[in-house]
């Protein structure tokens, strides 16, 4: 196997892009697995490790430690990307499977089927196709986030360390692991962009001050600041 970039337990910013889609196929697949032998408490325990995975870490979650220590040590480790979306998709599996658990124990069980089935419909999609609903909701509202910032129509020169009298830079907010990023600026570069790059694990402070909700994320500034134009 070879050399791991991010650790799977410490490394919670970044996750290895084929570990979510793990994630979903067990999710999607145990969730239909309850609506077909009528278990209704199946979605009580997944609704269980969402959660403790999520406030506990993924050694909590059994389908990341499945992954991390059985799939991927075969495989090799995949392309690193931004853990919020994936993270903020897990959140929404949490809320839902725990409706339909309450809604079920309550003996609303056409109700709490619907809601097991609209899980495992849409983590199968996401696991088969790569489509993540819950990923986009979160891509989607972190751009309406950048977008109505109000310091994201300005970066502020001194901040990113663009000199004085600089032209045309694109200042891209990244992350030391995620691939995308990596990719994005030798795109940036290879196609002549004067680049500053902005890593949000050792500047937080301008992630938060620039409402930065996801990485990679590419602005170009003319020589005061003025975001020109979002490139990604």
């Amino acid at each position: 196997m070879s050399e791991r970039l991010a650790h799977p337990y410490d490394d919670l910013d970044v996750i290895d892009a084929r570990a979510p889609r793990f994630n979903q196929a067990v999710i999607g697949t145990l969730a239909l697995v309850a609506f077909l032998t009528g278990w209704w408490p199946l979605l009580g325990l997944l609704a269980l490790q969402f959660a403790l995975g999520l406030t506990l870490g993924r050694r909590w979650c059994l389908p990341c430690v499945a992954y991390f220590e059985l799939v991927q040590p075969r495989l090799g480790e995949g392309e690193l990307e931004d853990a919020r979306a994936p993270r903020f998709a897990n959140t929404i599996g949490l809320v839902v499977l725990t409706a339909a658990t309450l809604a079920s124990a309550a003996g609303l069980h056409t109700l709490g089927w619907a809601l097991a089935l609209l899980v495992s419909a849409l983590a199968l999609l996401a696991a088969v196709t790569g489509f993540c609903t819950g990923c986009e909701i979160y891509r989607l509202g972190a751009r309406l986030r950048g977008i109505g910032h109000g310091e994201l129509r300005r970066v502020d020169p001194a901040d990113v360390g663009i000199a004085a009298g600089a032209g045309d830079t694109v200042v891209q907010f990244t992350h030391p692991l995620c691939s995308e990023c990596h990719t994005l600026e030798r795109r940036l570069r290879d196609a002549g962009r004067a680049v500053v790059t902005v890593d949000v694990k050792l500047r937080p402070d301008l992630a938060r001050k620039y409402g930065i909700g996801i990485v990679p994320t590419a602005v170009a500034v003319d020589a005061a600041g003025t975001v020109t134009a979002r490139l990604a």
